[in-house]
């Protein structure tokens, strides 16, 4: 029979060393960002309540929750009318027929208000088209830089030129030649969104195109070794050798592209006057309410949130696209 008196300092040991390294296995990627964002929020909160603005005070968290609150409640309302709406016009519709089975019935748009979460759509939107639109162009011409020293010297200029250019410099411009050449009595895309998406890409383009074309021009020279043995033709040199030893840095450059192009669509929104979070935060700022502060301030804190998630997604997707899936993605 086994001592008790032995077993239980044995057992409180063993769970004294469970306990522990459940701690340190968890502390780094819960308990401790936890404890930091609960800290920012008491400095936050405490820092408000001694701010005073000419629309009241600065919001703390618990106004911007409750500012949260009623835009979802603006939304749910916001989709009844909408229901309702084609509800009525189904029912008009039907009537008519009834009527007249050779009548002919047209369903209208509602054309209510945009809501919060309809603008965090048309926002993800927007610089998704101008990302891709970057990334079709970026990602080629940095493989082309990178195969070829002599062009990436010729193109190296202008990069350096273009790439810090803010997107209020290049928004005029974009909003200009949108005007002179996209010209339709029935336009299928609204000249504000591509305004918007081409300033993203625009602004998105320059750091795919210089990660791709350092990634290129650091190839190994065993991959470019076993291209030559293989007498690889160019294409399938690139398809073959060149893209998956350069998905690494082209995912970085993609990522960085990514960050970049949704910091620049905020900015694109608020000038072109395209729906989305940008115009939210605008019109917003310019309604001057009790409630505006803690809007925006819900309309930052998403900003932040969706630009985390884009993040993540572009480090899964780059953990699908390599070939080495153990790499240390941050």
């Amino acid at each position: 029979m086994s001592n008790p008196s032995i077993a239980t300092p044995i057992s409180n040991t063993v769970k004294a060393a469970r306990t522990q390294a459940l701690l340190k296995r968890w502390a780094p990627a819960v308990i401790l960002p936890l404890a930091g964002i609960f800290a920012f929020l008491m400095l936050w909160q405490l820092v408000a309540n001694n701010i005073q603005t000419s629309l009241g005070q600065f919001p703390g968290p618990v106004q911007v929750y409750t500012q949260f609150n009623a835009l979802v409640d603006s939304h749910l309302a916001e989709r009844e009318k909408a229901n309702a709406f084609y509800e009525r016009q189904e029912k008009r519709n039907a009537e008519r027929l009834a009527r007249d089975p050779s009548a002919e019935v047209k369903i209208r748009p509602y054309t209510g208000k945009p809501t919060f979460f309809q603008q965090i759509l048309t926002s993800l939107y927007t610089v998704m088209t101008g990302f891709a639109i970057a990334s079709l162009i970026a990602v080629p011409l940095g493989i082309v830089c990178g195969l070829s020293k002599p062009l990436y010297s010729a193109m190296n200029p202008l990069i350096q030129i273009f790439k810090p250019v803010s997107p209020l410099a290049w928004l005029p411009l974009v909003t200009m030649l949108v005007s002179a050449l996209y010209v339709s009595d029935d336009p299928m895309l609204a000249k504000s969104f591509l305004t918007s998406a081409l300033t993203v890409a625009l602004c998105c383009l320059w750091p795919t195109v210089i990660n791709t074309t350092v990634g290129v021009a650091n190839l190994d020279k065993d991959l470019q070794n076993v291209s030559r043995v293989l007498n690889l033709s160019p294409l399938s040199h690139v398809r073959r050798i060149v893209l998956p030893a350069a998905v690494p840095m082209i995912f970085t450059g993609l990522r960085l592209s990514l960050a970049t192009g949704w910091m620049v669509l905020i900015a694109a929104e608020m000038l072109a006057q395209n729906p989305g979070l940008g115009k939210f935060i605008w019109d917003e700022f310019q309604n001057g309410s009790s409630n505006s502060l803690g809007r925006i301030m819900v309309a930052v804190i998403v900003i932040g949130l969706i630009g985390f998630a884009l993040d993540r997604l572009m480090l899964l997707l780059q953990r699908h696209a390599s070939w080495d899936k153990n790499a240390d993605l941050r």
